[in-house]
């Protein structure tokens, strides 16, 4: 390795680009021990890593009130049902998964009693098998005991096609059976390298057999359920406002000692993000706000003599603006962007790669994101092992032209191209918020320059990011031709994140548009990629199959990456989140504190 190179990657880890475990896997690919990685991360200038939240408390409670602010509110409380973020969080207040994703990358034990591995027995030596123990002695809000069962319960109600969960993938190609009251074995079909997936994380909290269990399949948006969540979380429901507000207090029976450190807690909705990030870093109104997407510079603003902070949390998470391969504006029974159909000007790859080159990362990167985002031509941003080195950006409104040449649309009278009488106009939507609007102008500038009519269009983030399937406004419904925004990776795995394009996930009216595929891009050699990773025991051909996905999604341009994001939220001073940038922001709430 040459000296260049180490000298990169260390600039990489004090960065936040590299996380230090992947550094250290570095080194002992090339025959380093990993005490002595981290001593020449040491001589570069890194501190040793150091636990995001070693938490303090010696007692359960006494902290007073915890009030967040959510400038997107929560629409509903079931985690099998949030299409956003927001949901996620949410819900994830009151409902819990067997384990969460720490800062680092590592699983946590939350509902289970250890993290399964071979060591322990939990993990198969042929890949096939993972057995989980739950916690003895854990209750539901009600009171009522947490086994087995109710794991099962959930395997079976998020793969019922009736239910129509946002989940259903996660679950999907394994057997959940009962081993005794409390403990499951999960059988997958095929060798499952991944398989901390199922009941981890976001998509793996689980709710209660004997609530929801009469709204299984058809019935399953019936349930009271979702609006009023019994779990087995830190905080247990009081109110609940869809849109604008949750409530909870402290769980006196909640199974990890002297925890959770706060009274009450309040998740505010609504609102946006330049007001949340002054009511936390300003005025000290709230403790914690989320998803701080603001412009750099007002952020250093708040800061200086403030009552808070911004804080970072490097992950994989991408905001970029996604192309729609239907067409929008034909309905084919009773189904616009209907997968019967082909979009009249994306179809042309040409004109999908000549928008690419008409987007100005580096503008953005510098008007708007600052500290928090850096240039990237990939969707797959990490861990590092599965960043491609293949692709580039490149920013051209020449080059852009001449594929629109090529393509057959001449400029005409107005500046504007057209084709067969056709002009060559766009309706280019996302959610309202400063940063997205800000890269709405500078996309629809360099548009106009190459020929191209954009047609700006902002919809509400509660709107954007709803669950509704009555509302057509969703991103997951994808009424327009080109959309733009940011989805979390929630886990240190490709798994998840990268399945969304196949074309089993495509989002449509048969599955309540809960399918993640929402550009309805299809491609096989994608599908076949995404395939054969899920089963890929070997790391080293897994992350080349992986680098291969992203790889195919840049040739067909199936997304247009805008900028790689560190998500950025506000909290006070004296404020003790446990944030991971694998993680949801609410998945570790029972370990936030307050100095005194």
């Amino acid at each position: 390795m040459f000296d260049k190179d180490l000298r990169t990657m260390i600039d990489d880890v004090k960065d936040g680009r590299m996380n230090r475990r992947a550094f250290v896997q570095r080194m002992i690919a090339v025959g380093l021990t990993a005490p002595m990685a981290n001593q020449i991360l040491a001589i570069g200038g890194v501190a040793m890593a150091q636990s995001p939240n070693p938490y303090k408390p010696t007692k359960r409670g006494g902290g007073g009130p915890l009030k967040l602010l959510w400038w997107q509110g929560a629409t509903l409380l079931n985690p099998h049902f949030a299409t956003g973020t927001k949901d996620q969080d949410g819900s994830r207040i009151f409902y819990e998964p067997l384990a969460s994703w720490d800062a680092d990358g590592h699983l946590n034990p939350i509902l289970a009693a250890e993290i399964p591995s071979i060591q322990n027995g939990g993990l198969s030596a042929d890949a096939k098998s993972v057995t989980w123990k739950l916690k003895p002695g854990v209750k539901w809000h009600d009171g009522k005991p947490v086994t087995a069962d109710d794991l099962v319960f959930n395997w079976e109600y998020a793969t019922d096609p009736a239910t129509a969960a946002v989940s259903s993938g996660t679950y999907a190609d394994m057997t959940v059976e009962k081993v005794n009251d409390l403990t499951i074995r999960i059988t997958f079909k095929q060798p499952t390298p991944f398989w901390a997936n199922a009941f981890v994380g976001a998509y793996g909290c689980i709710i209660p057999k004997h609530l929801f269990a009469e709204y299984k399949g058809g019935k399953s948006r019936e349930a009271p359920n979702n609006l009023k969540p019994v779990g087995t979380g830190p905080y247990k429901f009081v109110e609940f406002k869809p849109g604008d507000l949750i409530r909870g207090e402290i769980n006196p029976d909640y199974h990890m000692a002297n925890r959770p450190h706060f009274d009450t807690i309040e998740m505010k909705g609504g609102g946006d993000a330049v007001s949340a990030a002054r009511a936390v870093i300003q005025t000290g109104e709230y403790d914690f706000a989320w998803n701080i997407q603001v412009e750099d510079e007002v952020l250093l603003r708040l800061e200086k003599g403030g009552k808070g902070k911004t804080l970072y949390a490097v992950g994989g998470d991408i905001e970029f603006i996604a192309l729609n391969f239907t067409d929008p504006n034909t309905e084919v029974d009773g189904e616009r962007s209907s997968m019967k159909t082909k979009h009249p000007i994306l179809s042309d790859a040409r004109v999908r790669k000549a928008l690419a080159l008409l987007v100005d990362r580096e503008s953005v990167k510098k008007v708007i994101y600052g500290r928090a985002g850096r240039t990237t031509s990939n969707y797959l941003n990490g861990p590092e092992e599965f960043v491609s080195k293949n692709t580039k950006w490149e920013f051209s409104i020449e080059k852009a032209s001449a594929l629109l040449d090529e393509a057959g649309w001449k400029i005409g009278g107005d500046g504007i191209r057209e084709k067969d009488g056709k002009k060559l106009k766009l309706l280019y939507q996302t959610s309202i918020n400063g940063p997205r609007q800000k890269t709405q102008a500078i996309v629809k500038q360099a548009c106009q320059k190459a020929g191209i009519d954009v047609e700006l269009k902002s919809v509400v983030a509660s709107v954007f990011f709803s669950s509704d399937v009555a509302n057509p406004d969703t991103y997951a419904k994808f009424y327009a031709d080109i959309e733009m925004f940011q989805i979390p990776m929630t886990q240190p795995d490709p798994a998840l994140h990268m399945r969304r394009y196949h074309s089993r996930e495509v989002a449509t009216k048969d599955n309540k548009w809960q399918g993640r595929n929402f550009p309805r891009w299809v491609n096989k050699d994608f599908d076949a990629a995404v395939d054969a990773a899920d089963t890929e025991t070997d790391p080293i051909k897994r992350a080349d199959l992986y680098v291969k996905s992203n790889d195919l999604m840049w040739q067909d341009t199936v997304v247009i990456p805008v900028m790689h994001r560190a998500a950025v939220e506000a909290c006070t001073n004296s404020l003790r989140p446990a944030l991971s940038g694998w993680a949801n922001q609410t998945d570790n709430l029972q370990d936030w504190y307050r100095e005194a």
